[in-house]
């Protein structure tokens, strides 16, 4: 086998760890692995990218309701106008994109770079939530009343699953404080919800491109499968390692990614 494919597959059971360890963050590292390491077109990637985060989520979202850790209704509440804006985005958004989609002078915008400039956006954005210290303002385990803002977890539901279904990522980073600061989830409770509704989410965004895409399912089942064992083994690092110095850490190499990604981009123009 290929140095690089072994990298590339290594590198799966990397993002799984990260999940498991942090409750997210591992899928925004997907699209770049499978795009710079395995060479696979960044629109195919994206789609890619949404079986792998709905599946090893699903099963991280697994442990979380054996413990008790998920609030169903909470899920539901966010997860409907989100299945619906990821499966659209992906049947339909996505496709009809123009390529190139737009000109400046001699430069061409092509679709692939206009996603994965997008895509490194996201990715600041991740890093930033993950940098900045944001405990003092969501709440620990507790017992805590759940109360509803519909209109606003509707909403963000909603915008969450079109950013999913643009660049294949989990959006985790979105949906935790969606759910702590509008439903009042506490911390634990908003990360297991937060699972189930991006596993939900993604195999439905998944869903819309079986149409539209050629998938290569022994390289997406190996790659996918070795997500989800790092998500066992990054669960029982969790209980080993300090969260927040590794959320942290981890916020800085997304954020360098995310400007790598960005410089390697726009040179190619």
């Amino acid at each position: 086998m290929d140095i690089i494919v072994l990298i590339g597959f290594a590198a799966a059971v990397l993002i799984g760890v990260s999940l498991g360890l942090i409750g997210g963050g591992g899928s925004i590292l997907t699209v770049p692995v499978l795009v710079y390491i395995l060479d696979v077109d960044p629109v195919l990637a994206t789609a890619y990218s949404l079986f792998v985060v709905g599946t090893t989520s699903l099963v991280g979202a697994g442990n979380f309701m054996k413990q008790g850790k998920v609030d169903y209704k909470t899920a539901v509440v966010f997860a409907i106008p989100s299945f619906v804006a990821v499966f659209l985005t992906r049947k339909f958004l996505v496709p009809w994109l123009p390529d190139p989609l737009f000109s400046v002078g001699e430069f061409a915008i092509t679709k692939n770079i206009g996603i994965m400039v997008f895509f490194a956006l996201i990715m600041l954005a991740a890093s930033y939530s993950m940098i900045k210290d944001n405990n003092k303002k969501l709440k620990e385990e507790g017992e805590v009343q759940v109360k509803f803002n519909i209109p606003m977890i509707a909403l963000e539901g909603s915008v969450v699953g079109v950013i999913t279904g643009i660049v294949g990522a989990g959006g985790g980073f979105l949906i935790i404080p969606a759910l702590v600061l509008l439903a009042k989830l506490p911390m634990k409770m908003a990360v297991g919800t937060s699972l189930l509704i991006i596993a939900a989410k993604s195999l439905i965004g998944f869903l819309g491109d079986l149409g539209n895409q050629t998938i290569d399912w022994q390289m997406l089942l190996i790659f996918t499968g070795l997500s989800v064992v790092g998500i066992f083994i990054g669960s029982a690092l969790s209980k080993k390692i300090n969260e927040k110095a590794l959320k942290t850490g981890f916020g800085w190499f997304v954020l360098i990614m995310g400007v790598y990604i960005i410089g390697k981009e726009l040179m190619a123009l």
